[in-house]
């Protein structure tokens, strides 16, 4: 059974959130803060690392939608090693899981970071957002009542690690309407709520149960998307007709967080070539599409990242062409992981399997051919 503080509501969930915040960093819990923060225009969103406690008023700790993802803006801040400052991060769980990864692979530096993350019920398509951000924000209120619902993206709806196990806090807004309920994961989640004067010893027994009804949902859900993911793209014919759309902008890559490299293979002049290349590949084809070998890019940006990818669904909603690249990457990425046994963003002491030798290996692949 989960343990955790139950910390009564004045107000809704989000003052409920921010008023733990601000109390935190009155108390001395960290020096900055990373949050989302709607944008003067009111259509979207984005990341704040805010030092002047009184511009927290205009922060939105779950938002409707994941215009930035969180880890991008942790790895900006870290990359090059150890902020002086502490900094705490409100993410959703799955902006949480990248960050952890990105550690892993040394492109962001935790280690005067606390992680917070919050119940996440999923977000909205951006290009269901960003033309309509009135209508948008009343889907999301009636997401948020619902917990869920058609609205949101499609891995949202399969999303298994929407609750506690991640991070270094969890703040946990299910199974009271009049409270809150702040769950440690770490030793800094300890040590935040021991500075706090917060016992985190109280059974979360209501929680635990609305947990594991919204997760029973969501392994329906993601069964029945697997099917007919298997269905619509198995086999080369079906994944060429998949991305037949996809027009080269690269926008999925540069969204994605585990997408880190600064010199990408497919943005090079590797992938250029002379005009009688192309027209011998079109005499031999009698037709040449343009652009070139968009199937190829997805294939071997798939083949470089699937064991990593968290299924956070943002190179789905950056992608012009609405081409289910998440719901694909992240059906191949479970795939691949359950292969080795790793779940990614989970534990930032495991490494990732790439990296890691082991002499006996995958024999039984090698004895059947």
């Amino acid at each position: 059974m989960t343990k955790g503080a139950v910390i009564p509501k004045k107000g809704t969930t989000e003052k409920a959130i921010l008023d733990f915040i601000k109390d935190a960093w009155e108390k001395n819990c960290f020096d900055s803060l990373l949050i989302p923060v709607e944008i003067p225009s009111g259509d979207s969103y984005t990341y704040l690392l805010i030092q002047d406690p009184s511009l927290i008023e205009n922060a939105s700790p779950l938002p409707p939608i994941t215009s930035v993802q969180g880890a991008r803006a942790i790895s900006s801040i870290t990359r090059k090693g150890k902020v002086t400052k502490r900094i705490a991060a409100i993410m959703r769980p799955c902006e949480i899981k990248a960050g952890v990864e990105l550690h892993k692979l040394e492109q962001a530096d935790l280690e005067n970071v606390v992680l917070i993350s919050v119940d996440c019920p999923g977000a909205l398509p951006l290009s269901d957002y960003v033309p309509d951000s009135k209508t948008g924000k009343e889907k999301f209120l009636k997401v948020l009542k619902e917990w869920g619902g058609e609205s949101v993206r499609p891995v949202c709806k399969t999303c298994l690690h929407f609750g506690a196990e991640l991070g270094d806090l969890h703040i946990a807004t299910l199974g009271d309407e009049n409270s809150i309920y702040l769950i440690p994961n770490s030793d800094k989640g300890k040590e935040m709520l021991r500075s706090l004067g917060i016992s985190a010893e109280e059974n979360l027994s209501a929680w635990d149960t609305r947990i594991s009804e919204i997760k029973k949902k969501k392994e329906e859900n993601k069964k029945k998307s697997e099917q007919q993911l298997e269905s619509e793209v198995l086999g080369l014919e079906k994944l060429l007709e998949t991305f037949n759309k996809c027009i080269g902008c690269h926008n999925c890559m540069r969204a994605c967080p585990i997408c880190y490299c600064a010199s990408c293979y497919f943005d090079s002049d590797n992938t250029e070539h002379d005009g009688t290349d192309y027209l011998d590949r079109a005499e031999n084809k009698g037709a040449l599409k343009f652009p070139c070998d968009t199937l190829f890019f997805h294939l071997g940006r798939m083949s470089h990242m699937s064991l990593s990818c968290l299924g956070c669904g943002s190179c789905e909603d950056a992608c012009p062409m609405s081409i289910p690249v998440a719901q694909l990457f992240s059906f191949v990425g479970q795939k691949n992981q359950e292969l080795f046994g790793y779940l990614p963003g989970m534990d930032k002491e495991e490494k990732v399997p790439l990296v890691v030798y082991k002499e006996k290996e995958f024999e039984e692949f090698e004895d059947s051919h």
